[in-house]
């Protein structure tokens, strides 16, 4: 395993690098010498100031890219806090492999090779209002083979989850690392009623109330409410910063599996870029709380990495305007007084 030990875990959250200071300046010089007023390109420039400075060079590239899928199920999910039964995980990762949803699509659009990660489908997690969901084992392997997926030559990796009850483990996490009340944090998911809210809320309340006097580390916080593919992301973000690879994160399940990360350590959420906000209520918020300021908003709900997809495209088009605008010089036009 890549983490082998919460030790290794504990120790990869506190030694995590920086981004390249000498790239970044040589891409603000050449962003400088380009046919346009300075900033005139708002953030397209600002993506480009990012991918140089986790790529280590002043022109970095989009040649290889990948979304990262990961499912799971959830005991909680036998709670009815979601509108669809827990079968459907493993009918849409079948779908996802058939290339028939919407991520598929939304992939191949941004010129992003898919990989599909289902984790032990058929053996979901405890129900976290009961006890832990993960045992520290499950946990650390959840965590190692996010890691596996990202590997040193990647110019960026969007990732994104599918897994039934996922949203509720999400308001969990996101209340036990940042404070607030279950109600605050808990949205309609995949569109439960009413009756399915106050589920929902129910189980945040009791799960948050079940683990009020465990440690309050990353690690534990992960284990006892997340599931499979959350702590997978998790994993996945952490070795991406160890390697140096940017990160492209979907809406409200991806950023809840980083809350615990962060509220460890603020400073691991530099090598992500929020591709978009979604309509889950409470998303804006852990947005906030991540400092984190998402590409797009456009009443997404989705999951599957389908916003992160969306938002590559604007990220690999940032890229080539950097790499392939003229300069003043180049072009024979003059620049400013």
């Amino acid at each position: 395993m890549i983490y082998a030990s919460v030790d290794a875990v504990e120790k990869a959250l506190r030694d995590i690098g920086e981004a390249d200071a000498a790239a970044i300046v040589a891409a603000r010089e050449r962003q400088d010498s380009l046919t346009k007023p300075r900033g005139s390109l708002g953030r397209l420039e600002e993506l480009a100031l990012f991918m140089a400075g986790w790529q280590g060079r002043p022109i970095p590239t989009c040649d290889k890219g990948k979304v990262v899928v990961f499912a799971g199920n959830h005991g909680v999910a036998a709670r009815g806090v979601s509108a669809f039964p827990v079968a459907v995980t493993a009918q849409m990762v079948a779908n996802f492999q058939a290339g028939g949803a919407a991520i598929n699509a939304l992939a191949g659009a941004a010129g992003l090779a898919l990989e599909v990660v289902a984790i032990d489908l058929d053996r979901p997690t405890a129900d976290f209002t009961e006890g832990a969901a993960l045992s520290v084992d499950d946990c650390l392997e959840a965590l190692s083979i996010g890691a596996r997926t990202v590997s040193e030559d990647l110019d960026l990796i969007a990732l994104g989850e599918m897994g039934i009850g996922n949203s509720t483990a999400a308001a969990a996490l996101a209340a036990r690392s940042f404070g607030g009340s279950a109600m605050l944090w808990t949205g309609p998911g995949t569109g439960v009623d009413d009756v399915g809210m106050a589920r929902k809320i129910a189980a945040v309340e009791a799960g948050l109330a079940r683990h009020r006097d465990a440690p309050s580390t990353a690690f534990e916080t992960l284990r006892r409410l997340g599931g499979r593919e959350i702590v997978a992301i998790a994993g996945a973000v952490l070795r991406a910063r160890q390697l140096r690879v940017p990160i492209l994160l979907d809406g409200y399940i991806c950023c809840a599996a980083i809350a615990p990360l962060a509220a460890a350590n603020p400073a691991i959420t530099a090598h992500c870029l929020a591709g978009h906000q979604s309509a889950e209520p409470g998303h804006i918020r852990l947005l906030d709380r991540l400092g984190l300021r998402p590409l797009l908003n456009l009443d997404m709900r989705l999951g599957e990495g389908s916003g992160a997809a969306l938002a590559a495209m604007l990220v690999r088009a940032a890229l080539e305007a950097h790499a392939g605008m003229a300069s003043f010089a180049e072009a024979g036009v003059a620049n400013r007084a």
